[in-house]
């Protein structure tokens, strides 16, 4: 039976590895194309680079860093704001009892349903029309509602990912002991003190969970910041590549040395927060 067993974690090892080096292959494959001329490309696509090439990262990063900026800003912005905001209504729906609450949490999980590019132009012309109160502020320069506003990138994502968010963290904190929250109320705590002082400390690893879901979901949009910022100032890594791409460089070797430095970002927060992330998609509840 040992042996039978072993062989079994070996077959699961090889294949892990395996399918670990399809996945790394990939980026291994956009560091080596990042230090390659075009010509060493074209001559043999598969061999090593000759030398590191400084000038190439020099490029790369002159011409994309306020991209990188406004997205990891944007990110930052959104992820505090659906953090607190989907805590917060997350904690009302598991711990406050109210009429109607199990019909509007319905209601509100039904928007999931609802795919996004559905409501692409509808959101384009609502943000379009509203009108814009700040003038020209470190937010942006408003001309057509919310357009070329740092607002507009923010806030669809505050009210968009509330949905998930709100749906996680009741989850989460109805698994809390209801012994703890009765506790704090004998010793005079209010909910707003058992929100902040027992269900934040202990939901730690799934509001982690949400925070990197939010700010990869920014950090990755392409479509929404295409269509709603035309301020190259504004504009977001996503669409910044895909205009360095086709018009910022002849050579392929800047192109992937931006998109290796747009990528540090999201390797920083997931070397930072996944044990957090893996604990919170696999902890099943709390115990007393």
């Amino acid at each position: 039976m040992r042996i039978h067993k072993r062989i079994r974690q070996s077959m699961l090892i090889v294949v892990l590895c395996t399918l670990a080096a399809f996945t790394l292959f990939p980026f291994f494959m956009t560091v080596i194309m990042s230090q390659k001329t075009n010509a060493e490309v074209y001559r043999d696509f598969w061999a090593m680079p000759n030398g590191f090439h400084f000038a190439f990262f020099a490029k790369a990063i002159r011409y994309i860093h306020h991209y990188v900026m406004n997205s990891v800003i944007n990110g930052v912005l959104t992820v505090i704001g659906t953090v607190f905001l989907s805590s917060l209504a997350g904690y009302v729906f598991a711990r406050l009892n109210f009429g109607g609450k199990g019909i509007l949490f319905v209601v509100l999980m039904s928007l999931m349903m609802v795919p996004g590019i559905l409501t692409l132009i509808p959101a384009f012309l609502w943000y379009k029309g509203f009108p814009f109160i700040g003038g020209n502020n470190w937010l942006g320069q408003g001309g057509h509602g919310f357009l070329n506003t740092r607002t507009a990138l923010i806030l669809p994502f505050l009210a968009g990912n509330q949905i998930l968010g709100v749906y996680l963290c009741r989850t989460f904190f109805e698994q809390i002991p209801s012994s703890l929250f009765e506790a704090a109320r004998i010793d005079g705590a209010g909910e707003f003190d058992a929100y902040f002082r027992i269900a934040l400390p202990l939901s730690l690893p799934i509001l982690a969970t949400l925070a990197i879901i939010t700010f990869v979901a920014q950090y990755n949009d392409y479509i929404w910041p295409l269509v709603t910022i035309s301020d190259d100032t504004l504009q977001v890594f996503a669409v910044g590549i895909a205009k360095f791409s086709f018009e910022g460089s002849p050579d392929l070797a800047p192109i992937m040395a931006a998109y290796l430095i747009g990528s540090l970002p999201l390797i920083v927060v997931f070397a930072f927060g996944m044990r957090y992330y893996i604990e919170g998609l696999t902890r099943g509840g709390l115990k007393a």
